[in-house]
């Protein structure tokens, strides 16, 4: 589509005649790149690699160095600039480097979790030396993968709901779990506003006393889309001081902002 010869088109049909009040050129970005301070585990370096993921932008590179730190951090760039890197190459890394690592991914809906479930596998299908196991715990999980995911699963994708409702009530049969949890992701933080938002944050509250029970406190990672306020709703929603990273390095494409009056 040649978006120029539309506008025209649409500027002088008389049905749109003078509707079209300003248009504004955003121009494309390249892409920004950046180096880790300390190199790649080689096996994950290789399965990354594999993936056609040869160098890593920026707001990557800062995420992971502060996450590698021991540091809270909550993500806020655009879609599809790879967010997910930012916390799945530091957490995969420590699950190579101790095999009793425990992770809880949190997502607002079950889709999003059986996504990024099918992303995790990407990596045990490339290198069979990622022996972790990793599954959604949801309403839909059969019994039999529930008690082999709390019993022995490292990377477990689950939502709010069925954390406060399925998993926290029983932390007793979680105890192994909760003891060696390491990281916390809280994935979309933008959905959780309102009363619904609220709800979480106590659920987090929750969680974190949980935690403290068994000896153990995780890192927390948030992700969000672009708002106006993601350290403090991050903040308020995990309980605890959180680093910001908005650098995005990603690339965009040319773009037009056309101001309409109908």
């Amino acid at each position: 589509m040649n978006v120029e010869r539309f506008l025209e088109e649409i500027e002088h049909n008389r049905d749109y005649e003078g509707q079209i009040i300003h248009v504004q050129d955003i121009p494309a970005r390249e892409a920004q790149y950046s180096e880790l301070r300390e190199p790649l585990n080689p096996q994950l370096d290789m399965a990354l690699r594999a993936q056609g993921i040869q160098r890593l932008y920026s707001h990557q590179v800062t995420a992971i160095d502060a996450i590698r730190e021991g540091k809270n951090v909550v993500v806020v760039t655009s879609t599809a600039s790879g967010k997910t890197l930012c916390y799945n190459i530091p957490i995969l890394e420590e699950v190579l480097r101790d095999e009793t690592t425990r992770v809880l991914y949190l997502y607002p809906t079950k889709a999003l979790a059986q996504d990024q479930l099918k992303k995790i596998f990407r990596y045990k299908e490339i290198n069979p030396l990622f022996t972790f196991e990793a599954g959604t715990y949801d309403g839909d999980t059969p019994t039999s993968t529930r008690k082999k995911l709390r019993d022995s699963g490292n990377l477990i994708l689950s939502n709010p709901d069925m954390l406060h409702s399925g998993i926290l009530p029983n932390h007793a049969r979680w105890s192994d779990f909760f003891a060696n949890l390491k990281f916390v992701v809280i994935d979309e933080i933008h959905a959780y506003r309102g009363i619904f938002g609220s709800n979480v944050a106590n659920v987090m509250k929750r969680l974190n006393r949980i935690c403290a029970h068994y000896g153990s406190s995780p890192q927390f990672i948030c992700c969000s889309a672009t708002i106006g306020n993601p350290k403090e709703l991050a903040e308020k929603i995990s309980g605890h001081e959180m680093v910001l990273v908005d650098n995005d390095g990603s690339p965009k494409g040319p773009k037009k902002f056309v101001l309409w009056n109908p």
